[in-house]
Parts: C-alpha cells; structure tokens; sequence
C-alpha cells in the first residue's frame, strides 16, 4: 500500500493497518537547500525542488504543495510584508475603510497563481502516484480579515448584513481557487481558517456555518477529500465545524485532540494533528518529538487519525526532530525500546516576569506563536495595538512570541494553557477569542 492509499482510506474512513503521516512543510522546505521563505514562495523551481527534499527526507503520506494562506490576499489587493524566515503578512486591507463587497473572482494568470499551478501539476507528476498532495485555500473568515482587518470583528455586532456579504464573496473565491487546485491534480483540498477558533459558537453559526457547508458539498461533489483546518483553541467549535461536512478537521497543540476525536468520531470525521510547533517540534529534542508521537499513538483509536504538526513547521525545526516523528510512526516498537529510559528536558529554567506590581504604566501583553505567521494571533495583537493607541501613551503593549524559549517558560509561569491570549498586568484577560474594542478599552480602564 502507498502512502496515499494509507491517507486517502483514512479520509474515507476505511480501517487502516496504520495511521498516515502528513509534515505541513511549507516555509520549512526551504531549509533543505538553503532558500529563505520568500525564495521558496515565489519562485517555482526553488518551490519544486525543496518539495521534493521534503518528499524524499520525510516520506510524507500527504503533502501540501503551498502553505502560504496570502496568495489569496495578495489578488484581492493586500500588500504583503515579507520575511526570510516565514510566510509573508498581511500589511494593508483594501475595505479597511470601505463597505462595498468586491466581486472579483481569481483567474489562473492572477498573482502568484501561475507559479502554485505548475508546481503542483510538476508534483503530480513527480509523486503523485505514492503521495497525496494538498492543495491549501485561505477560509472564508480569514480571507474576509485580510479584507477588512480587524474591523470585521466589530462588523459582525455593528454591521452584521455587511460581514455575511463579504464572507459570501470569500466563500465564492474559496470555490473557485479550490477548483484550479482540483484541476492541477490535488488530492485534497484543505481549507484553512485560523481566525474560526477567535470567535464563538454563536457567531460561527451566525455567519460561517453556511458557508463551511457550502464549501465541503461543493469539494464533495468535485470528487475531492476535504480538510477544515482552524488554529488556536477551537474547541467550543468543534461540534459545529463537524456539522459542515468535511472529511478531516485537522488542528494545533491548543486543542485537547483525544477529547476533540470523541467528536470528530461521533460525526465519523476523521482528525489530524497535533504535534506542538514551538515547545517540541521547534525547540524540543527528537527525542521529545518521537515520545510525543507515540504518546499521541497510545492516547487514541487510530481509526480516523492522522498524525502532523500542529501547523505548518518554523522554518527552523531541525530536521531531525521531523524524522524522529517519521521513525515513531514507522517504526514504533523499535522507538519504544530506545525511549524505555527517556527523561524529558526540565526547561523550567529561571525566567523573569514584569514587576506587575510596579508599573509606570498597565502593560497589555499578547501571548502568541508569532503575530507574523499566525493570523488569529496577528488580529488579536492588531486589536490590542488599536485599542492601546487610543489611550496616548498612558499603555504599554507587547507581543511575546513564543517561538522564542524565553517566552515559552514565561507562559508556563502565567499558567497560559492556549494561544493566543492577552493579559493586563499579569492577569488573563482574553484566551483564544479576539475581544471587541469595547471590551477590552473596559479592561484596560480599570487598571488606570
């Protein structure tokens, strides 16, 4: 059996004899030969041939061809700022002082579209027939922020009929770049919705339940697998992104994933995820990421499961770390009997907190993974920056990333169970939801 037989039957929900194995492996496949991330968005050859190191390094049972959720954007009129070291961002929202829905639809010559398409038909191609390949669209809400920025989360209270609008058209252009990558070859189309997991169960029925369903019946009926994959915790969500439709729901570190497959079972949905990308896949051992693995393994029914990282992998992550995860897959009797005396790093070093006690002014800190690659932790961050301006200096603001290991041990101190989240003073204010200005202005006015 290839590994995209292994992955394609988990997707159907067929009995495997093991779980597949999919490293999202976008910015972090040009490591292999040395390109910056920029180089390896842009630029086909460099794209192929680090796909193609990933391929061969870490056997993948499914692939994604581009992790890089502004390619839509960037179409659609947003300016990107770029990095050497990670996905580009968002720098500009074309409706951020307008209300009118655009109706433009992406062609195949658009943008960056031309590149992506030869990539993928060449990765058909070269391994289509033993790998199952991804091909990853923006979501509908996501999208809609880059749009709109971080007013979009006051338009669903002030100016809801706007806000379902935009997400329609969004919704329009998901199926329509989903149907250049179903042309291209992809296997599974993979829509990607990191913002989802900021906002409630109401409003995700409000506004996206539709449209996920809407998305997930049209892949179906284009005889594609499908994948919802959201970011952050969303757990209070789950329930309702099964209820969309899809055939996986593939989620990060912040999401308890043996709680999260009772449901995902419960609907006959398979799940993925959710190896930790800062504190094991990033800065852990490879030890630490074969324990994880396995610990991962023996927590639940491998029906219905597909093991990968939490997210697409820093460009950093040694790529020892990424086979160690292949070897406890592969071969986890063997793992097994090499971690029998395993003892995990102590990385409760010495860290040093503000003097909450004795600020000159309240300090609003957001916790995230890196407000530049991850899009629910650049809105929140956005929001606080916003919210903190109107106060003319009386605020302080910081972001502590924490891909950084400093800011890992920070977090663990605070006692910080998910990403990303804000605090006033020290004291959590705001977890995996983006607040609206008006609540968080409150927040910060009891601290003057």
């Amino acid at each position: 059996m290839t590994g995209k037989e292994l992955l394609l039957g988990t997707l159907r929900h067929q009995k495997m004899d093991s779980v597949p194995w999919v490293p999202f492996a976008g910015i972090h496949a040009g490591k292999f030969l040395g390109y910056s991330a920029r180089e390896v968005l842009t630029d086909g050859t460099k794209l192929f041939d680090s796909l193609m190191q990933v391929n061969r390094g870490y056997q993948p049972d499914g692939q994604p061809v581009m992790f890089d959720l502004q390619v839509e954007a960037e179409i659609l009129g947003c300016d990107l700022v770029w990095a050497d070291k990670a996905p580009p961002s968002v720098a500009s929202h074309p409706l951020a002082d307008a209300t009118t829905v655009p109706d433009k639809l992406p062609e195949a010559d658009d943008g960056r579209l031309p590149m992506v398409l030869d990539v993928m038909r060449r990765m058909k191609q070269a391994v289509g027939g033993k790998t199952a390949l991804y091909g990853l669209v923006c979501g509908p809400f996501t999208l809609a922020s880059h749009l709109r920025g971080s007013d979009l989360f006051l338009d669903m209270y002030d100016n809801p009929e706007f806000a379902a609008g935009l997400i329609a058209y969004t919704t329009a252009v998901n199926r329509r770049v989903a149907d250049l990558y179903i042309e291209a070859g992809m296997d599974v189309i993979a829509v990607v919705d990191p913002v989802v997991s900021q906002i409630s169960p109401k409003h995700f029925t409000a506004l996206l339940s539709a449209p996920f369903s809407e998305i997930f019946s049209h892949l179906r009926a284009a005889g594609v697998l499908s994948s919802f994959f959201v970011c952050g915790d969303a757990t209070k969500n789950i329930e309702a992104m099964c209820q969309t439709g899809p055939d996986c729901i593939s989620i990060d570190e912040n999401i308890d994933l043996p709680a999260a497959k009772q449901i995902t079972d419960s609907y006959n949905i398979a799940i993925g995820g959710n190896i930790p990308l800062s504190s094991t896949m990033l800065n852990g051992t490879q030890a630490d990421n074969m324990k994880y693995a396995l610990d991962l393994l023996d927590r639940v029914e491998h029906r219905n499961l597909v093991i990968a990282p939490g997210c697409d992998m820093p460009y950093d992550v040694p790529e020892e770390n990424v086979i160690g995860v292949l070897e406890a897959l592969r071969q986890p009797d063997s793992v097994r009997h090499l971690l029998s005396h395993y003892v995990a790093a102590d990385d409760s070093g010495e860290v040093q907190l503000p003097d909450y006690a004795h600020l000159a002014r309240p300090l609003v800190e957001v916790y995230t993974i890196d407000a530049s690659t991850c899009p629910a932790c650049g809105y929140m961050l956005d929001s606080a920056k916003v919210v903190v301006a109107r106060f003319q200096g009386r605020v302080d603001v910081a972001e502590r990333k924490t891909v950084e290991r400093e800011n890992i041990r920070r977090a663990k101190k605070l006692g910080l169970k998910n990403l990303p989240a804000l605090l006033i003073n020290g004291e959590l204010k705001f977890s995996s939801i983006i607040p609206s200005r008006k609540e968080l202005e409150a927040e910060i006015g009891r601290y003057l």
